[in-house]
């Protein structure tokens, strides 16, 4: 049969016809609506921008700081005292190819797990950390010497008991809230505070007794002299009390801070575009802070690092731009600086750095309360002898390293000259191993304790890392000539730091970061070997930490060289760990990427605890990416 419309149908499709209509027009109603939004947010961003610069210009004397052809030539005298923390940043500008904007785009080799401060126990994020949150002073990059931040001036009492800093005005936070000298104060407290999880931040800043606030100024006062008692003042990190105020306010307060991964709201030249929704997983993009106090403003638009969690995905994807800074192993390096199209697109970049870390088997003297095999100071020196580190130097490394025997440079004076690294030696191992009680009881080819439990052990270290991998099966080789079995054990980056934590594995090779002075009491003194503490091989001796606790409060250089060079020996005789190599600093960086250099003092200019990081920039014609 026939179907026709009726009057009902044709009523129905008038209806429908009339409601697509209507959402067509809501959705395009909703579309200008969005539009009108997205517009005015972009006034206000170039508001915000405006202010920041006329703030800027206010304190240069008229002078717009995101011009820089109205910029007068930067000389030693240009940038008042007061700013010196950005004159090198302000010559950058000065280029005649500068220019504001692209993305430079690095990567870490493992996930991290939390960018809220103190929260982390890895590397990775405090060098996210470094963009978002200011300190009182930093130092000169070539010259080392400490030069206004945050604080515009500072005294030290004679006695050195005391610091007091004068707080700048006109700073503020990312979300326009000034920065005052009660939030410096407590910025203090809340490490402090034993609901907060952050132990190590604690014991970095134990020696501080208190900080009060007077007016512009800030005083921190010590108990008794301690030798980084400026640098511990000045690389305290500042938070805005109106935003981590609440966390103190009960212990459950404390307890969403501990398990939080994001909190992020500093006066730094970045931001995060959410102050607390950054997760494990996700990007991690920093974007200019637009209200930025300082001198000069920062050149990228966004500073973002991706995760690559293995070695060889990390050289290709350098090698297809993905990239733009990449520290190369040893082996890496050498074959990228025989690559055409490599060295066409990068600068390359070799050098020991004179703050770079060290690498080291620690060997966990107990676990579940429980000492260990590695308790016994002549096993630690068995096993030293049986690390074989100048063949570890000159084939997995490629000569790019040197042998060290403390966790003291080298280079400098803090390095005791008249020790030097043990050198393989099997002979000696065994002596010491026999003498500690070990023996091959059953003829297996296996080492005994002295209760008949076999000589094996795992060997934990991070996952994705070709040169820790390459180490562990060398050692496997070594060890096992002397009757020890030792099982590779490698483990993503969150696990590794969750037994580090929890102290819960047998021998771990990892790496410390550097400073120019190292202060071992947070990692080698006893008392830091409570749980989340630094000391995770549970290592104890009164006579080092006697001399760790007089080195600290010696004020004078040359004293305090000589001390550590006694906890140097030390450190020789006991071998709490086995320290391995400083290896030398191998990165490229993309050439589009100008200000780039090297200082003698304290290495390539990335920026970080030391430096104001805003020297690098793109030129316009140059650039890659747009916001």
């Amino acid at each position: 049969m026939r179907q026709r419309f009726r009057k009902r149908d044709v009523a129905m499709l008038c209806i429908g016809l009339a409601t697509l209509a209507s959402i067509w027009l809501a959705m395009v109603q909703i579309d200008r609506q969005w539009q009108f939004i997205a517009k005015a947010q972009d006034k206000i961003d170039a508001q915000t921008r405006d202010i920041a610069d006329l703030r800027r210009q206010i304190r240069r004397g008229g002078v717009a700081v995101n011009d820089s052809s109205n910029i007068s030539p930067i000389s030693d005298g240009a940038v008042p005292y007061e700013w010196r923390g950005f004159a090198r940043a302000a010559k950058s500008t000065q280029a005649p190819d500068y220019a504001q904007g692209d993305w430079l785009v690095a990567a870490f080799p493992n996930q991290v797990s939390s960018l809220t401060p103190g929260i982390s126990a890895d590397a990775y994020a405090p060098r996210v950390n470094w963009w978002i949150f200011d300190t009182l002073i930093t130092r000169d990059p070539e010259t080392l010497e400490w030069v206004p931040l945050v604080a515009e001036s500072w005294e030290v009492s004679e006695d050195g008991l005391e610091i007091v800093f004068k707080i700048r005005e006109g700073v503020v936070f990312s979300d326009g809230e000034p920065l005052t000298p009660e939030d410096v104060v407590f910025s203090y407290d809340f490490i402090m505070d034993e609901r907060i999880a952050v132990p190590r931040p604690r014991a970095y800043f134990s020696r501080i007794r208190d900080v009060t606030a007077d007016g512009a100024h800030v005083t921190f006062h010590f108990d008794e002299p301690y030798f980084q008692s400026l640098a511990l003042a000045a690389q305290l990190t500042l938070l805005p009390k109106h935003f981590y105020g609440r966390y103190v306010e009960s212990v459950s307060a404390a307890e969403e801070y501990n398990r939080s991964t994001g909190l992020l709201l500093g006066s730094g030249p970045y931001r995060m575009e959410s102050y607390d929704g950054w997760r494990p997983g996700d990007p991690i993009e920093l974007i200019r802070n637009d209200r930025y106090w300082g001198w000069v403003t920062p050149a990228f638009d966004r500073r973002i690092w991706k995760t690559i969690s293995s070695d060889a995905a990390m050289v290709t994807e350098f090698k297809n731009g993905g990239v733009d800074v990449f520290s190369a192993t040893p082996l890496e390096y050498r074959d990228l600086l025989g690559s055409d199209t490599i060295n066409e697109r990068a600068q390359s970049f070799e050098y020991f750095n004179p703050v770079g870390g060290y690498t080291y088997i620690g060997w966990n003297n107990q676990r579940d309360g429980t000492p260990t095999f590695f308790a016994d100071r002549r096993v630690r020196e068995a096993m030293t002898y049986l690390t074989d580190r100048q063949r570890i130097v000159d084939e997995v490394l490629l000569g790019y390293a040197m042998t060290i025997s403390s966790p003291f440079n080298p280079l400098g004076p803090q390095h005791n000259p008249d020790i030097e690294p043990r050198e393989y030696n099997l002979d000696k191992a065994k002596a010491l191993l026999i003498e500690a009680g070990f023996a091959d009881r059953d003829n297996d080819g296996v080492l005994e304790s002295p209760n008949g439990e076999p000589f094996r052990f795992a060997m934990s270290y991070p996952a994705g890392s070709d040169t820790f991998k390459r180490v562990v099966l060398m050692l496997k080789d070594q060890y096992v000539r002397a009757g020890i079995l030792i099982e590779p054990d490698p483990l993503d980056w969150p696990v590794l730091v969750d037994r580090i934590l929890k102290k819960d594995m047998d021998a771990i090779i990892i790496g410390w970061s550097g400073v120019l002075e190292n202060d071992i009491y947070q990692n080698l003194h006893s008392s830091q070997s409570e749980p989340g503490g630094d000391n995770f091989i549970s290592y104890a001796n009164p006579e080092l930490d006697a001399v760790i606790e007089r080195a600290r409060v010696e004020m004078d250089h040359d004293t305090r060289m000589a001390i550590w060079h006694e906890a140097h020996e030390i450190l020789y005789q006991e071998q709490p760990y086995t320290y391995l190599f400083r290896g030398k600093s191998l990165t490229f960086v993309d050439r589009r990427i100008h200000g780039v250099t090297v200082e003698e003092a304290s290495g390539l200019n990335t920026g970080g605890r030391w430096q104001v990081p805003l020297e690098w920039y793109v030129p316009a014609d140059q650039q890659r990416y747009t916001n």
